[in-house]
């Protein structure tokens, strides 16, 4: 079940709750090096949620392998724990991932690579935007 309930804080508060690498991917929309995260590999069973307000976003049964460096999962948990919006930074077209509860950056959602999962979705999520509790 999630609470979407908006979260609204100023860029100085922040600044004071996270570490400098959550302020830069969470609040300005950056992205971890590949292969560096924390649950690049991780086969923990469990509950991702937000690092920044703790909104649940993911469940590891939703998880799998997809070797591009970054936590891939096939869909969010169920609600609108995530919106996306479009993004055309980079001079691409992207489809970025936010949290729904305090709009921290997330990462982004590719359509169509063809990966075995029942959505043919790859949400390609940094590992400091989450936090993982084991079930």
């Amino acid at each position: 079940m999630t609470d979407t309930q908006r979260i609204e804080k100023s860029e100085q508060e922040w600044r004071a709750e996270l570490t400098p690498q959550e302020y830069h991917v969470l609040r300005e929309a950056g992205t971890e090096r590949p292969f560096t995260g924390e649950y690049v590999d991780t086969k923990t069973v469990g509950v991702y949620s937000c690092r920044a307000c703790g909104q649940e976003l993911f469940r590891s049964d939703a998880k799998f392998e997809s070797h591009c460096g970054w936590p891939s999962f096939y869909q969010p948990t169920e609600g609108d724990a995530v919106r996306l919006l479009e993004d055309r930074s980079l001079f691409m077209r992207r489809i970025e991932a936010r949290c729904a509860r305090c709009d921290s950056h997330l990462g982004h959602v590719f359509e169509g690579e063809g990966y075995p999962t029942p959505t043919d979705q790859r949400w390609c999520i940094n590992s400091v935007s989450l936090t993982l509790e084991e079930e």
